[in-house]
């Protein structure tokens, strides 16, 4: 693997402004999860904040819940399988990481695990809002540490040339569609 690059803050909306399919992972005590989430959103600039929806039945929410953290992991298209995967268990029927071989790499800021061979990471920590959480199950974060893969990402931007690693997007029943390049308007 690359070595990863920090992200500045202020641009870290970027790694999910084209709203790729996110893995959430938590960890609180000696307990951890991923999940499979397609609705994910940046919020703001500076501080950087996010949105995810964390369903109530999940193990994840009660990590996240007790532990105040989490990290969104981007995907590339070569783990839409194990986004499958992660996404169709529950992780308190199966460890996860290990049921699938995953790799993880350490949060630098939280202690929620990263995905190892994502595009992106944002390590989040919760703004409690419980009317939201309990009414939606939607969660509010600010990012406190972002990070990507330089092949796909760097200087803030994605880029055209990624090697064939592309972020992806659940459309249903197992599909994804997989990001393309872009295309540049002059101004």
């Amino acid at each position: 693997m690359n070595e990863l690059i920090p992200v500045e803050l202020p641009k870290a909306y970027r790694l999910l402004n084209h709203g790729p399919t996110v893995l959430v992972s938590s960890a609180h005590g000696a307990a951890v999860d991923v999940m499979a989430a397609a609705w994910s959103m940046p919020l703001d600039f500076d501080p950087p904040k996010v949105a995810v929806v964390i369903d109530r039945n999940t193990l994840t929410r009660a990590l996240v819940e007790g532990s105040g953290e989490f990290v969104l992991n981007v995907p590339a298209s070569s783990q839409a399988a194990l986004t499958v995967a992660v996404g169709s268990a529950s992780g308190r029927d199966v460890d996860k990481f290990a049921a699938h071989g995953i790799d993880t790499l350490p949060g630098s800021r939280v202690k929620a695990p990263r995905v190892a061979g994502c595009l992106a990471w944002l390590e989040c920590r919760v703004i409690p809002e419980p009317h939201i959480q309990a009414t939606y199950d939607l969660f509010l974060a600010e990012v406190v540490a972002a990070w990507a893969d330089p092949t796909v990402f760097a200087d803030g931007h994605w880029k055209d040339e990624q090697g064939g690693k592309r972020s992806i997007h659940y459309i249903a029943g197992g599909q994804f569609f997989e990001t393309g390049p872009s295309v540049g308007i002059r101004k």
